[in-house]
């Protein structure tokens, strides 16, 4: 069998070392227009703040380690089109410059998503960044280590995971949101405790403006200088993120007639095949569903992308495999703070027709003469008419996300209120109140529904 793979990060790299375990005879071969494989993109950014020196930590397996188990990588291979009704790619190598045509049985698409970048004046100056790749990484590392002042623009994941790496660098910083929220994915209760938290530590070395929207950037020869607002600021600067989103790469696709689902990335099933035979699509370009009401989302997350490439193989090799969906479950960090979420907010509940009630508790993770005691505020979601959960969010100096790991097992097991209320949670000083902080709240959510009722 001849077993294409089309993208070779999270995905794709699962993919193949899976199909390359369950066929071993079969010719395996990853084609990326990257200049590496199998890498930790989410590790970027601390590799940027210096918890370690060398970002080749950060590659997972090399081409020869793929070669030795019979499965080869062409490094800098764009495809550039797909036709299913002879089973062939158009392949582009970006080196050579040059097209040449291979044909498969099986494909897989793994080919990723892409930084959203906004239509802005001057965007093109030397020293605004995206950061996607193992050279994005690089690059802006060297260049945060001959700088004092940097703007991130985007207040998403990627851009407080980069506050955090920039201050611990020395830099001065502004985090420019044109929301009216950073972290605008929880609630917006939770995203002004997460804005208020980090603000207080702030010591004037970084700033958060939120509603604030770029107008352009100036600069010269050398980069950029300084980022204009429309409200008027104009801040100086060394370096620019751009931390806006990204989007599913579909073109491909889409050129050769795979559908694309509602969320606009491609559309699979639960066997992650796409609506042409014999063709499959995984990680950051696909999209899943979200169990909790069997909805679409796309969650370009490398967990996801990882389960969803060893689903793909082993149906594409002929092993039967489901990958039931997500709860969206999804955490970071910034400075000492944890944020972390699973399942739907207080708001997306109301929008997929739910009617839903909340509490929130700040409590203390552990006993209070503990000495490393910190907070946490613990937000949870159900249907007021049901009593069913539906999501949570955490967000403290203390171990927020290992509440939010439990909220999400209780999700899966699609459990009620009260039913969660049964939970015989660990205890002991070090790890916990008496009575668990996600018991607290769901006594409080427990009472409000009956309130309802």
């Amino acid at each position: 069998m001849k077993l294409v793979i089309l993208g070779g990060v999270a995905a794709g790299a699962k993919a193949a070392a899976k199909a390359g375990r369950l066929l071993p005879d079969a010719q395996i071969d990853i084609y990326t227009d990257d200049t590496h494989v199998s890498y930790s993109a989410c590790g970027l950014p601390y590799y940027i703040e210096g918890n370690f020196e060398n970002y080749e930590i950060l590659l997972v397996r090399s081409p020869e380690e793929f070669k030795a188990q019979g499965i080869n990588v062409h490094l800098q291979h764009r495809a550039i089109k797909i036709l299913p009704e002879s089973k062939q790619i158009l392949i582009f190598n970006i080196v050579e410059e040059k097209g040449f045509l291979i044909e498969y049985d099986k494909l897989i698409i793994a080919i990723g998503a892409s930084p959203v970048i906004q239509q802005i004046n001057n965007i093109n100056l030397k020293n605004i960044f995206t950061l996607r790749k193992i050279e994005d990484g690089i690059a802006v590392k060297e260049k945060v280590l001959r700088s004092k002042n940097a703007v991130i623009v985007g207040g998403g994941y990627i851009g407080v995971e980069l506050l955090e790496a920039f201050v611990q660098q020395g830099l001065r910083t502004t985090l420019i949101e044109y929301a009216p929220h950073i972290m605008p994915m929880f609630d917006d209760d939770i995203s002004k405790i997460i804005k208020n938290q980090l603000t207080e530590h702030s010591n004037s070395q970084y700033e958060i403006l939120t509603s604030e929207i770029i107008s352009e950037f100036s600069g010269d020869m050398d980069g950029v200088r300084s980022v204009r607002t429309t409200s008027g600021l104009d801040i100086q600067t060394d370096l620019v993120m751009l931390c806006t989103g990204a989007k599913p790469n579909v073109e491909i696709a889409m050129d050769a007639g795979i559908a694309i689902g509602e969320t606009g990335a491609i559309k699979v099933n639960e066997k992650m095949e796409t609506n042409i035979p014999d063709i499959y699509a995984c990680g950051d370009c696909a999209e899943e569903t979200l169990v909790i009401n069997n909805t679409k989302i796309w969650m370009p997350l490398g967990s996801i992308a990882n389960k969803e490439g060893r689903c793909a193989a082993m149906n594409a090799c002929g092993f039967e495999d489901i990958f039931p969906g997500v709860l969206a479950s999804a955490v970071t960090r910034c400075l000492d703070l944890t944020m972390s979420l699973t399942g739907l907010t207080e708001k997306n509940a109301r929008k997929h027709g739910f009617k839903p009630v909340s509490a929130t508790v700040t409590k203390n993770d552990k006993v209070g003469y503990m000495p490393d005691v910190n907070n946490i505020t613990l937000k949870l979601v159900a249907d007021s008419e049901s009593g069913l959960l539906l999501g949570a969010q955490a967000v403290g100096t203390g171990d927020a996300d290992k509440r939010i790991n439990v909220f999400a097992s209780a999700l899966l097991g699609k459990l009620t209120v009260e039913e969660f209320l049964a939970h015989d949670l660990t205890y002991a000083p070090p790890f916990s109140p008496t009575i668990d902080p996600l018991l607290n709240a769901a006594q409080i959510l427990a009472s409000k529904i009956k309130k309802t009722l």
